[in-house]
């Protein structure tokens, strides 16, 4: 690990590619794709390898000290450690269902971390003309412009995402998620899902959305969000209010730690009451 290592410089070189492999996923969006399935609600397009492999080797060639975590390479291995060295976050395509049904939000997310913390964040979503971008403790930008999370701080007045399609997956504490479901949706003002997580946490950091919550994603979903809502005043917590790993992300993201805290609190309880039901039952 280089604790010389130029920031500035890491986060051009990685715009630069992040606008080259943009024109891939816009140029075959409207095109028939080529889809391979990984599991029952989990797929890869031909896209996502060619834009995958723009990053490792661009990377690999300019850092060639730095690690690389991305997910089509690493899906189809054991997840890495990580550690002080450099190391890159990749999602080629975040949202690839949506782009298979040419849903236009979908993204490329890339983030570094530097002795584990987050250093720089970059989410494009090339078909909108959208990137947000970090670097730690410069704050975050739309497009170069600067961008602040929402003056929200009560649950009954915000805008949250979750997805409810989740419940297709789980087998195990299916009740758990369900609940948290219904009672989120009941106390916040609106809810709402895009199925990218990275986009939504774009949009937690823009002021769009207020609040999101969603355990079971994946290093690579989370990493750039979350330096780049952190930078905008926004809040990145485990679900039940901990110090948040972004190699095993329970996820709440928020506008500010008031409503942060808030949606932790009633996960917390609603969580007791269905494991409360679950023991009336035996």
């Amino acid at each position: 690990m280089s604790s010389n290592l130029d920031i500035i410089k890491c986060f051009e070189f990685a715009k630069e590619l992040t606008l080259q492999a943009g024109k891939i996923l816009e140029c075959n969006f409207e095109n028939q794709k080529v889809v391979q399935s990984k599991g029952e609600w989990d797929f890869v397009t031909d896209s996502d390898y060619r834009i995958e492999k723009i990053f490792i080797d661009g990377l690999s060639k300019r850092f060639p000290d730095h690690k690389i975590i991305a997910e089509e390479t690493t899906s189809m291995e054991k997840m890495p450690e990580l550690t002080d060295a450099p190391t890159w976050f990749l999602d080629p395509i975040d949202g690839t269902v949506n782009f298979i049904h040419s849903f236009p939000h979908v993204c490329i997310s890339l983030a570094l971390t530097v002795c584990k913390e987050l250093v720089l964040g970059i989410i494009y979503n090339p078909l909108n003309s959208e990137l947000y971008s970090a670097i730690k403790g410069q704050g975050a930008f739309l497009n170069e412009k600067p961008i602040r999370t929402s003056k929200v701080t009560e649950l009954k007045k915000a805008l949250q995402m979750n997805d409810p399609s989740i419940m297709k997956l789980i087998k195990r504490n299916r009740d758990i998620y369900a609940a948290r479901i219904d009672a989120l949706i009941e106390i916040t003002q609106v809810t709402r899902n895009i199925g990218s997580a990275a986009l939504i946490l774009a949009y937690v950091a823009r002021g769009a959305v207020d609040c999101f919550h969603f355990d079971g994603l994946q290093p690579w979903d989370v990493a750039a969000g979350t330096l780049i809502i952190r930078e905008a005043g926004g809040v990145v917590i485990d679900t039940k209010g901990g110090t948040y790993d972004i190699m095993n992300p329970h996820t709440i993201a928020a506008a500010n730690e008031t409503l942060a805290r808030e949606m932790s609190k009633v996960i917390i309880e609603t969580d007791l009451k269905t494991q409360r039901k679950r023991l009336k039952r035996t």
